[in-house]
């Protein structure tokens, strides 16, 4: 997993595409800040199941997320304008 997190973070550090695109921005005037979070399931495949080709065995069982989202007051601005709430925990 934590082979796939580090290919990921490479991918997006070594894009000319992003670096370009982030240039752009920063010349306007602007700080960028990129914030991306990826949940990323995986379960053992029963040998049984496969030779079967059953759809419960190409849908991950189970999901699970890390960490925390953190809203800025311009992250907020922008979702109240798309007229989308955020529950905030306690």
């Amino acid at each position: 997993m934590q082979d796939l997190g580090n290919a990921i973070n490479e991918s997006l550090s070594e894009s000319e595409r992003i670096a370009e695109a982030i240039g752009e921005i920063k010349g306007a005037g602007y700080d960028v800040f990129l914030v991306l979070e990826a949940t990323i399931g995986f379960n053992k495949r029963d040998e049984r199941e496969d030779s079967e080709g059953s759809e419960a065995a190409k849908e991950p069982k189970e999901l699970t997320s890390v960490g925390k989202v953190r809203f800025t007051s311009q992250d907020q601005r922008f979702l109240k304008a798309l007229r989308i709430t955020v529950e905030e925990e306690a």
